[in-house]
C-alpha cells in the first residue's frame, strides 16, 4: 500500500524556519519532521512513498539524494565525477517518488496530481507536518471493516491553555493543557480508495472543503477515533514542544527502534 504525503505548502505560520526551507524539512532532534513521519509508516511495514512537492520542493529532492549519499560509503571518480554508493549505513529500504505538484496548487489538487502514481489501489495519505502514535494496522483494519471510500483519523488535540472545572466561583478541577474533552478534529492519517479522486475537481480544490464535505454527505467518510498522542507543527511554539519531547526522551510518536 502506498503512502502519499503532502509536502508542498508554504508554512507561513512557521516563517522563522520556512523562509529558507519547506516545512517538512524543519527539524526535530536533528531530523526533518518528514523523516519522523516516514519512520512511523516504515515501522508498520509501509515503505512505498509518494511525496507531493510544491514550495521549495527542490530542497526535499536534495535532502533525499543527500540522505542516501551521506549514509553510505562512497567511491568517487574525480576524473569523470562518477559516484558509487556501497555499505549503506541505513536500514531504510524505502521507495520514494518525489512529484512536483505546483507551487500554487491547493491540497485537493496535489492529491489529484498523485493519482497516476498511486493507481487504482487503496492508499494512505497524511500531511508532512504532523506526528502521532496512531496504530496504522488498526486504522487499516477499521477502514476495511466499513467498506466506505475514506477513513480520517479523528483526534482531540491538546488544549492550548489550562482547563478549569468550576462550581460557582470555586475551582474544583485544574488540568494544565490537557487533551480537549469536547469535539474531534481532522488529524489526517487517512486511508482512501482511489474513487476519492473523482471528488476533486482540480488544482484549486481544497481537500478539506468540497471533497471531504461531499464524501461526508454521501456517507463515504468514516472516523477512526485516536485518543492517544497527536501533534501538528504549525508554529514555532509547536516545534519547540516537539523538540522538548524528543530531547527529553519522551517522544510518544517514536515507536520505532
Amino acid at each position: 500500500m502506498k503512502v502519499a504525503i503532502l509536502a508542498g505548502g508554504v508554512g507561513s505560520r512557521l516563517a522563522e524556519e520556512t523562509a529558507i526551507k519547506p516545512k517538512p524539512l524543519v527539524e526535530i532532534g536533528g531530523k526533518p519532521i518528514l523523516w519522523h513521519i516516514m519512520m512511523h509508516y516504515a515501522h508498520y511495514g509501509f515503505r512505498d512513498f509518494v511525496v507531493a512537492l510544491g514550495y521549495k520542493g527542490e530542497e526535499i529532492k536534495k535532502y533525499m539524494v543527500d540522505y542516501c549519499k551521506l549514509n553510505s560509503d562512497l567511491s568517487v571518480n574525480l576524473g569523470n565525477g562518477e559516484v558509487k554508493l556501497h555499505n549503506g549505513h541505513t536500514n531504510n529500504d524505502w521507495q520514494v517518488e518525489l512529484i512536483d505538484t505546483g507551487k500554487e496548487t491547493l491540497t485537493g489538487g496535489r492529491i489529484k496530481r498523485l493519482a497516476p502514481y498511486i493507481g487504482k489501489e487503496t492508499f494512505m495519505l497524511t500531511w508532512g507536518d504532523g506526528v502521532s502514535d496512531v496504530d496504522l494496522h488498526g486504522l487499516i483494519e477499521f477502514h476495511r471493516s466499513h467498506g466506505r471510500l475514506a477513513t480520517m483519523t479523528a483526534v482531540r488535540p491538546t488544549a492550548r491553555f489550562g482547563h478549569l472545572a468550576m462550581d460557582g466561583d470555586r475551582i474544583v478541577e485544574f488540568s494544565e493543557k490537557p487533551q480537549t474533552k469536547e469535539g474531534w478534529i481532522n488529524g489526517a492519517f487517512f486511508v482512501l480508495e482511489p474513487e476519492v479522486f473523482d471528488y476533486i475537481e482540480g488544482d484549486q480544490t481544497q481537500w478539506e472543503h468540497a471533497p471531504l464535505e461531499n464524501l461526508a454527505k454521501d456517507g463515504q467518510l468514516m472516523a477512526y477515533k485516536h485518543t492517544s498522542f497527536w501533534q501538528c507543527m504549525d508554529t514555532l511554539r509547536d516545534k519547540k514542544l516537539l523538540e522538548k519531547l524528543w530531547e527529553g526522551g519522551n517522544a510518544p510518536w517514536k515507536i520505532w527502534r
